[in-house]
């Protein structure tokens, strides 16, 4: 595996190895027919972002590598519960996948109830793309740093605020585990979405926000905005100079905004592994990776087991965030 948290699954990796070799020929024998008619991937949120746009290019990529249809079927509300709840319940043979999201596949479940269960209602194939986030103030913010941040929030606490794309999204959830790692209280002032969330720090109307990267960097390079840090395992090639928020000593902030192929649990694992090796193709396929680098995204990939490893360890993290912050859907 290649790019996608070597630190946490190196051992698993091995494992996944012993257990598709063992399964292998049976697979084989299963997946000679699959698929044989146009497969579904429901993408659980509204047409134009950036689920859907990264969907379009997997089902695109895919359609060709399995000489069938993959077609992007839109099924939005809830905040992407619905459409994953559809994946969750449908019949499992491979004909209905969907794109899962860090929101709707390990946050949303922990601030309400939902109609299904993201480890056990799903198949794992493979990751997918991740990105990352970055936290941008206005450039009239005093503090230069993280650690002057830090300092100015724990000298008038509650004194100061940051905007995020809605109570419960991805950004706020980033924001409150900075804040429980550094300890400070800062105030959450919510919009609605994570553009005019970031207008309001331009604007002058809220000091900071954790913003996606490609969105972010073209206003610190034109110096509207000033980067303190990022959410990444390690510095990135587009903002070499802006420090990890754990090389800061901020342990355990590291956020990522990830993607994975998922179908529905029950799946023949023959066709797991046939649809898990077009995606390992995809990960590593050069023009694929220069498409997603251009959108502020890192392809990935990974082996189902290391995406369901995964998927518990991102529900329990913000499990814990959401508990420990006591955040509750709107």
């Amino acid at each position: 595996m290649k790019n996608f948290l070597p630190r946490f699954f190196g051992a698993l990796s091995c494992l996944a190895l012993i257990t598709l070799t063992a399964y292998a020929p049976h697979a084989s024998a299963q997946a000679q027919d699959y698929p044989n008619r146009p497969i579904r991937l429901v993408i659980p949120y509204p047409p134009g972002g950036g689920n859907d746009t990264l969907g379009r290019l997997v089902a695109q990529r895919l359609s060709v590598a399995l000489g069938q249809q993959v077609y992007v079927d839109n099924k939005a509300g809830a905040g992407g519960n619905l459409g994953t709840e559809l994946v969750a319940h449908a019949k499992p043979d491979g004909y209905t996948l969907t794109l899962g999201f860090v929101a709707n596949m390990a946050m949303t479940p922990h601030l309400g109830k939902v109609n299904y269960d993201p480890v056990k209602d799903f198949a794992p194939v493979s990751m997918v793309a991740q990105g990352y986030q970055i936290l941008v103030v206005n450039p009239a913010f005093p503090a230069k740093t993280v650690p002057e941040l830090v300092a100015m929030a724990k000298a008038k606490p509650g004194s100061l605020n940051y905007a995020s794309g809605g109570n419960g999204s991805p950004l706020h959830l980033v924001a409150e585990l900075f804040k429980l790692s550094a300890g400070v209280d800062i105030q959450h002032i919510p919009y609605k979405g994570s553009n005019p969330a970031a207008a309001a720090v331009l604007g002058g109307e809220t000091q900071m926000v954790f913003g996606g990267v490609v969105s972010s960097l073209p206003f610190v390079k034109s110096g509207k905005l000033r980067a303190l840090a990022v959410t990444s395992p390690k510095r990135i090639e587009a903002a070499p100079d802006v420090p990890t928020m754990v090389e800061l000593g901020y342990k355990g902030v590291e956020a990522s905004s990830w993607y994975g192929l998922f179908a529905p649990a029950g799946t023949p694992p023959a066709i797991i592994a046939r649809l898990n090796k077009e995606m390992v193709a995809l990960g590593k396929n050069p023009e694929h990776r220069a498409q997603l680098d251009k959108q502020g995204q890192e392809a990935v990939y990974s082996t189902p087991e290391e995406l369901a490893a995964y998927v518990k360890s991102e529900s329990d993290k913000w499990s814990r965030v959401i508990k420990t912050a006591k955040i509750e859907a709107e």
